[in-house]
């Protein structure tokens, strides 16, 4: 029981961390291309650049912004808790 109330902080972080690595990447996919990267080499730098930027995409650079913070909390979080409680979460 004593080790079950001490993973509890781990699972939920856990939980949290694949959650939002998943909407990371939904939010990332959805920016709009700015052209000069990756996309340009295989043709994708051909559509041309509106003047501006709409509410929505600094909506969701916003977004992105706190969901990329959110997932490095996790990250940072897992790793202390793993470095002061290294046998909880392990099978052995």
């Amino acid at each position: 029981m004593i080790a079950l109330s001490m993973t509890w902080p781990i699972l939920t972080l856990a939980v949290i961390l694949v959650i939002t690595s998943v909407i990371l990447a939904a939010f990332i996919l959805l920016h709009k291309s700015r052209g000069g990267g990756m996309s340009d080499l295989f043709g994708g730098g051909m559509s041309t650049g509106m003047g501006g930027t709409s509410v929505a995409e600094r909506n969701l650079d916003r977004l992105t912004i706190v969901v990329g913070l959110i997932w490095l909390a996790c990250i940072i979080g897992s790793l202390t808790l793993y470095k002061y409680f290294p046998t909880f979460g392990t099978l052995g």
